[in-house]
């Protein structure tokens, strides 16, 4: 199987006879294995000098966990979800994949974002999925814990980044309104609690689709194994942070309060001023009608009538 070589393969190149020594086989299987990891979409670099991973590869001999945060990592090359992935491994038997397991991959080709829109993952992205199967308390994942998590994720995504502003609930803007990355947060409910929660993030680190932006606009130096060390670090503080702060620090970052937006929620369209957040995270609307209480699962967009459209 190619994932053999994969866990061997550094930045710099290795001979194919030093790599078909360390698995037991020759350098001819070395290639025909490293030739199946390039086919799966795992960007090795084939040369005279050997085989090699390309240069900030988030495979797991690249990347620092956060704690429980990636200290079980899968890296695979084309999934159709990492969504689906992490899903799939919590099912596993015996036992699924831990609490704070991390799955990521080069290509999806069936990635979704909010509401099942399509999450488009071209070269040069981060695109990874946490499982959750508890809060910070140790016990399952409670409803008020799921509103905050997309918001807490988004904190931690703009402090790694370095970069940009968070528009509520689920995206990193550039100032001038270029999508950077965004949060997707699915969850297996039980009654008022989660028997787990799929966290996935994507992130445009090297390149971006048209008229949206990539980190290395404003980090030249980045890449995407640092970056999704840095992220789980992020996602370990934030993650089990109390409520009050992970509000506080969100307005800091914030792109959406202050301004004019409209939102088109189950019970029609509504326009008005985004005040503020209330304790569980949803985004006061002050209206023609009065103040508004939206909740992110209540929303199916949201846009701004004063700047630059998100």
């Amino acid at each position: 199987m190619p994932d053999r070589l994969l866990p061997l393969l550094t930045a710099a190149p290795q001979t194919g006879d030093a790599l078909g020594q360390a698995l037991g086989v020759g350098r001819v299987t070395v290639n025909t294995l490293a030739r199946r990891l390039q086919e799966s979409g795992v960007p090795v670099e084939v040369s005279r000098a050997g085989y090699a991973l390309a240069a900030g590869t988030p495979a797991p001999q690249f990347v620092r966990a956060g704690g429980l945060l990636g200290a079980a990592l899968r890296y695979r090359g084309t999934v159709t979800s990492t969504q689906d992935e992490a899903r799939a491994w919590a099912d596993e038997a015996p036992g699924g994949a831990p609490q704070g397991a991390v799955v990521v991959a080069e290509r999806q080709t069936a990635g979704r974002g909010r509401r099942g829109r399509a999450w488009d993952t071209t070269h040069g992205t981060l695109v990874f999925s946490v499982l959750l199967r508890q809060g910070a308390s140790g016990a399952p994942l409670t409803l008020p814990e799921l509103a905050l998590l997309p918001l807490a994720a988004g904190v931690a995504t703009a402090r790694a980044a370095g970069a940009g502003r968070l528009k509520w609930p689920n995206d990193l803007l550039t100032e001038d309104g270029r999508k950077l990355a965004g949060i997707l947060l699915e969850a297996d409910l039980r009654g008022e609690e989660a028997r787990r929660a799929v966290l996935g993030i994507g992130i445009n680190v090297s390149a971006a689709p048209p008229e949206a932006a990539h980190l290395r606009e404003f980090r030249p130096d980045l890449t995407r194994a640092a970056l999704l060390s840095g992220l789980l670090h992020e996602l370990h503080t934030w993650l089990t942070a109390p409520a009050a702060e992970i509000l506080v620090a969100w307005r800091a970052h914030n792109l959406t309060l202050g301004r004019a937006v409209r939102v088109q929620t189950p019970a029609g369209l509504l326009e008005g001023l985004a005040t503020d957040l209330d304790p569980q995270g949803s985004l006061l609307v002050q209206t023609a009608s009065g103040l508004r209480t939206i909740s992110a699962g209540d929303v199916q967009l949201v846009g701004t009538l004063d700047g630059p459209a998100p």
